[in-house]
């Protein structure tokens, strides 16, 4: 477990906590977006739910808000690599789009523009960029965009095209991973930067925010314990009937199955949570 202290912006935790404030995440969206003028309309949601139906899968969003001229923006800090990040995007915009319009609006032109931006600490298209736009173009005529509003971005931390983009933006990016822009004393001064690293230490002094970490920590830590415990149980009762050995694999299945529901988490995430190795991933994979 790491301490408060030692939390970067790559944790879900401390990134949650800084950009629920929306000076923070305008600050944020301004230099990944190179826009100075953009004013956050609304406050910053965290954990913010989507869900078309009771029945259907959900999600929550790590930030969501809405700008002055009515664009919506979520942003997403990423740690594990996984291979499902495009299309977990896409769903992410449906579900946003789906709840953009009233019931009985005929209009479909009053959806708002929106903007995913997926933060990640590795490269998820191998091309060394730190930023990877996708907006609907044309086939035929690439020069032809759709103009559908819908924006989807991947930035990735570890780029190498530092002459793409800025000086602030390159800053950000070492501040995000590893709470230091030691490399980039000599940019000019960044009140953006400056807003992100000052809510930062704000919350890391934060007595109230130390508890409310230990409190997830120890909540996370009895969910993984109770999943466990109950995978073992199953995993024995199925034991006795199909072998021990089988048992005890069906056993983990069911911890990593009990864990992801229970902390809406997706299987990789309650794998490493359980401490399996990514090389059972594929087999515990195959059986869930």
């Amino acid at each position: 477990m790491k301490t408060l202290q030692e939390l970067t912006l790559l944790d879900k935790f401390l990134f949650d906590e800084v950009v629920e404030d929306s000076e923070a995440y305008e600050a944020l969206l301004r230099i990944i977006l190179g826009e100075e003028e953009l004013n956050l309309l609304t406050e910053a949601q965290t954990e913010k739910e989507f869900r078309t139906a009771p029945w259907l899968r959900s999600i929550r969003v790590d930030v969501f808000a809405m700008d002055d001229k009515c664009n919506i923006y979520n942003t997403e800090m990423q740690k594990g690599k996984r291979d499902d990040l495009v299309k977990r995007t896409r769903y992410y915009q449906a579900l946003i789009d789906s709840s953009l319009l009233t019931p009985g609006e005929v209009d479909f032109n009053s959806i708002n523009n929106t903007t995913i931006i997926m933060i990640m600490p590795f490269d998820l298209f191998g091309l060394g960029k730190y930023v990877y736009t996708f907006e609907s173009v044309c086939m035929e005529y690439p020069e032809l965009k759709l103009e559908d509003g819908a924006k989807r971005i991947f930035i990735n931390t570890h780029g190498t095209n530092v002459s793409e983009v800025s000086p602030e933006f390159i800053a950000l990016m070492k501040f995000i991973e590893y709470n230091e822009d030691e490399e980039n004393n000599n940019i000019m001064a960044s009140s953006n930067l400056e807003k992100i690293k000052a809510r930062v230490a704000r919350v890391k002094a934060s007595e109230k925010v130390g508890v409310r970490y230990m409190q997830k920590w120890e909540e996370e830590d009895l969910i993984r314990h109770e999943a466990l415990e109950q995978g073992r149980e199953e995993g024995i009762e199925i034991g006795i009937k199909q072998g021990v050995e089988q048992g005890e694999d069906r056993g983990i299945a069911r911890s990593i199955k009990n864990l992801m529901n229970n902390m809406g988490i997706t299987a990789e995430e309650a794998m490493s949570n359980l401490g399996i190795t990514s090389a059972n991933y594929d087999k515990y994979l195959k059986m869930l």
